[in-house]
């Protein structure tokens, strides 16, 4: 029998929410094991659960993120952009300070990190993370798709050895729509559903995404897109 510590659970996600946080899940890494060390490095064995916190984007900005190539919307994001990154690694902390404290071991991730220039990933995928927490299913933009938000959120992740009760995966309700794949600009999207045995590359090419990234920044000044997000009819407020 599985003996979980739900009281700290309970207190972690009280400071998560008390501290701005919207969606808050523990994932079990287990069926994901293989791929976590082959993204992140073999020492991440020693983190058996990932709690994801997530922070909605206010709907007014990315209402507005059609006007694609306007530079006040686009600055505006990227303001917006950074400012909740920095309140998920705030959170993640202080959360990763109080596992801490009751003798767990707490490895927190940076909300926006790239670690392989050539792969384009980071130490741990915050949407696998959210993913198997519960908090919505990857969709065919290879975002995490939340039951209220949509892929209006941002997500962070804390990877930890505690004894915590874990969520499971939400079943996919994309369907037949394919908005996302319609507006890339770039068609970096395949149209693909999720399959967790299937590599990135079968729904995503992440270097056309990057690349043209890399032209907005030339360009514009920032090297923000965020179409997929806004385009989503999962968390579009009905107008």
């Amino acid at each position: 029998m599985t003996l979980f510590d739900s009281s700290l659970q309970d207190e972690l996600e009280q400071i998560a929410k008390e501290q701005g946080a919207d969606l808050f899940g523990i994932a079990d890494l287990a069926t994901a094991q293989n791929f976590v060390c082959n993204q992140g490095g073999e020492y991440l064995k020693k983190f058996p659960r990932a709690i994801s916190i997530g922070i909605r984007l206010l709907d007014a900005v990315v209402d507005e993120l059609h006007k694609h190539e306007d530079r006040t919307v686009i600055f505006t994001y990227k303001g917006l952009y950074n400012s909740v990154n920095s309140r998920l690694d705030h959170i993640a902390l202080l959360l990763a300070r109080r596992i801490q404290q009751a003798n767990y071991q707490a490895y927190p991730i940076p909300a926006s990190q790239s670690i392989d220039p050539n792969r384009l990933v980071g130490v741990i995928s915050h949407k696998l993370a959210a993913n198997l927490a519960g908090l919505g299913w990857i969709g065919k933009s290879c975002l995490v798709i939340t039951h209220n938000y949509g892929p209006r959120v941002r997500f962070s992740t804390i990877l930890t050895d505690a004894p915590f009760k874990t969520g499971s995966p939400m079943n996919e309700k994309c369907k037949d729509c394919k908005a996302c794949t319609r507006i890339c600009p770039v068609e970096a999207f395949t149209g693909a559903s999720f399959n967790p045995s299937e590599p990135r590359e079968t729904r995503f090419n992440a270097h056309l995404c990057d690349a043209y990234m890399k032209k907005r920044r030339e360009a514009l000044g920032e090297d923000l897109c965020g179409l997929c997000v806004y385009i989503c009819p999962h968390g579009r407020r009905k107008t």
